[in-house]
């Protein structure tokens, strides 16, 4: 009995106590309430669209390397 009473408690603390708690306020206000400042959440200034294509062209070099090599040693 006393061991479920324990695993009762463990469990309910482990879902609800982090939906209480908040290390920091809001990342768009502060404490008062008023605005940061900075880029607006969800935006910013970060150019993602070139970073993908760089990803894009690297992985597309990679992998014709990895083919070339393969036919080459299979050509061996």
């Amino acid at each position: 009995m006393k061991l479920n009473i324990i695993k009762n408690i463990v469990l309910f603390s482990s879902l609800v106590i982090p939906m209480l708690t908040f290390a920091q306020p809001n990342p768009g206000s502060n404490a008062g309430g008023g605005s940061v400042g900075g880029n607006p959440i969800g935006g910013g200034a970060a150019p993602v669209g070139s970073g993908i294509a760089l990803l894009l062209a690297l992985g597309a070099g990679y992998g014709a390397k990895r083919i070339y090599d393969a036919r080459k040693k299979l050509a061996e």
